[in-house]
């Protein structure tokens, strides 16, 4: 492919998610979006007109037309749309998680690889700037903490905080510690859909390192921030507000403050969707292989699945019918959170 012909792209899924993609591809001189896809006419008619495009019915109408999709469907649907893509020589950039299972994950990118096309999971936190400098930073931790908080959205209802945030933060903890995990330990509770709304986490990796993780969609305010301890320095990262403050010792032995050295890089004020696009695009260019790949997408989606199987195994609010295998002290908080969630649905 020509670096000054446009590449043709649809966006499939006229959802929140599916109305940014086309909005910003919009504004890509480099592109050509050539529609949006919904079952839900009226949705796509609307993101349409947002992103000055055409709306479709049905995906399959515009493979032919395109060489590249962007797929913003629900996560049941990942796999059916990515195949059929991938299937009719289609680059395809798919949101997170990348399927519903480690195997459906597997066959698209056993497909995306045997047709040497290009499969990017849209992990879209690695291209926000303060991950990009914290990569430069972050070496062997020993200790990370993450939290990630926002309020319920009903449109995630059918998938756990697990898959919808958590998922996330656990791609760019496997990124920045490159190892694999020796342990898992989780907790968690359904407040306000059938599955956790809020999960506690405990990932001990074969390096020796630790990383603890809460995410939730039951707060009123979003927070989105990582932690990272190692050896002569912490760094700390908040993904909301975009910064990354690092505080290094510059001698072994801590007398004073000025033993310490307090840096605050100065980040790139780039969008993350748009900095996404342009390297899917620049893959598909180029042949490259993304950096959020396929592997990358099938190795978070296997970690989020293990812990979602134990978050099953120890929930604190359990389904109508389920016995859990809670002491009596965490059945009575889990009473109370489905409280606190029955508040905050009236409220």
């Amino acid at each position: 492919m020509s670096d000054t012909s446009k590449i043709r792209v649809a966006v499939i899924g006229a959802g929140k998610m599916g109305t940014h993609h086309a909005r910003a591809l919009s504004k890509q001189p480099d592109v050509e979006l050539v529609g949006i896809c919904d079952t839900n006419v009226w949705k796509a008619q609307i993101a349409a007109w947002q992103a000055n495009t055409v709306a479709a019915r049905n995906y399959k109408d515009v493979l032919g037309r395109v060489d590249a999709v962007i797929v913003a469907v629900p996560t049941p649907l990942h796999y059916e749309v990515g195949i059929t893509a991938l299937s009719a020589d289609t680059h395809v950039l798919i949101e997170k998680p990348l399927a519903s299972s480690v195997d459906e994950a597997k066959e698209l990118l056993d497909l995306s690889e045997s047709k040497r096309l290009v499969l990017q999971v849209g992990h879209i936190e690695r291209f926000n700037p303060a991950v990009l400098e914290a990569v430069r930073h972050i070496r062997d931790p020993r200790y990370i903490t993450v939290e990630r908080l926002g309020p319920y959205d009903p449109r995630m209802a059918h998938i756990g905080v697990v898959l919808d945030l958590m998922i996330h933060d656990l791609d760019i903890l496997l990124t920045l510690i490159g190892s694999e995990v020796e342990s898992i330990e989780a907790l968690g509770a359904n407040l306000l859909s059938a599955h956790e709304d809020i999960a506690n986490v405990r990932v001990r990796f074969k390096t020796g390192c630790v990383a603890d993780l809460t995410a939730s969609r039951i707060s009123l305010q979003k927070s989105r921030k990582l932690r990272a301890f190692q050896k002569d320095s912490y760094i700390s990262l908040d993904y909301g507000n975009t910064t990354l403050k690092v505080y290094r010792k510059k001698n072994p032995v801590i007398k004073s403050l000025k033993d310490v050295e307090y840096l605050k890089p100065k980040l790139a004020s780039t969008d993350p969707l748009k900095n996404e696009h342009q390297h899917f695009l620049d893959c598909i260019r180029h042949n490259r292989k993304p950096w959020p790949s396929g592997e990358r997408g099938v190795e978070a989606l296997k970690l989020a699945l293990q812990i979602s199987e134990e978050l099953r195994r120890y929930e604190l609010s359990g389904h109508a019918g389920s016995r859990s295998l809670m002491p009596s002290w965490a059945q009575d908080l889990g009473k109370i959170a489905k409280s606190v969630g029955k508040d905050i649905l009236r409220s």
